[in-house]
């Protein structure tokens, strides 16, 4: 049975553009036994086509344009008086494109996941399926991991790999990590929904003890594995 929607763990999503993971999360969050809530969606571009499905889905939303506001440190403080109103038990990070402050992460700490497309620590920041193409790698992929104050840098949580062939853009590249994204990010909220991850000092802990090294979703299957 899916979790009573008064128990159930509040999840609210930010988003800059077009939401394709926010779509994955309300097909997942659709499935009967799914631990979680999304309960609001929120943009920093009002024309971002992930308030268009949240609508869809009946999920309230809300926009925090950052240009209208003068520094980071302003439009983080409206940003987290909208979390604040929706109370979140977790926050997901589907593709929002600001660099939030020190002070922002460190209130939300332990409750914030982002997604990433590499296999980190490799290629933090932008262009990271051209730099994969220009470093001559075989393997390439997405993580999911905590937020810290480290721009990309957070424990990494779960990887997905996917295999470069010599005929490889950038943009198939971006298509192979993305399908592997909308796989991924599904399981790791309902893992912590579960309770099962949580942020330890500088580490995850995964069903109460630390985990060494990220699960993986190789290539070729579809299941998380150790």
């Amino acid at each position: 049975m899916k979790a009573d929607s008064v128990t159930a763990p509040r999840i609210l999503v930010l988003a800059s553009g077009s939401g394709t993971n926010l779509q994955a999360l309300i097909d997942a969050s659709r499935e009967r036994d799914f631990p979680g809530q999304i309960v609001a969606v929120g943009c920093n571009r009002p024309g971002a086509f992930a308030l268009e499905r949240a609508a869809q889905a009946n999920i309230d939303t809300f926009v925090v344009d950052h240009t209208h506001y003068g520094s980071r440190e302003e439009f983080d403080g409206a940003l987290m008086a909208q979390i604040r109103r929706h109370n979140p038990d977790l926050i997901v990070l589907a593709g929002f494109m600001r660099i939030l402050t020190t002070d922002f992460v460190r209130a939300l700490r332990g409750t914030m996941l982002n997604v990433h497309p590499s296999l980190l620590p490799k290629y933090t920041g932008l262009k990271t399926h051209q730099r994969a193409l220009d470093a001559g790698e075989t393997t390439h992929g997405v993580s999911i991991h905590f937020v810290t104050e480290e721009l990309d840098g957070g424990p990494v949580i779960a990887q997905a790999e996917v295999s470069i062939s010599s005929d490889d853009t950038p943009e198939s590249l971006a298509e192979k990590v993305q399908e592997k994204e909308h796989v991924l990010y599904p399981i790791v909220v309902r893992w912590f929904c579960e309770g099962r991850i949580q942020l330890g000092t500088d580490y995850v802990v995964f069903d109460g003890q630390p985990l060494n090294r990220p699960l993986v979703l190789p290539d070729e299957n579809t299941a998380a594995t150790t």
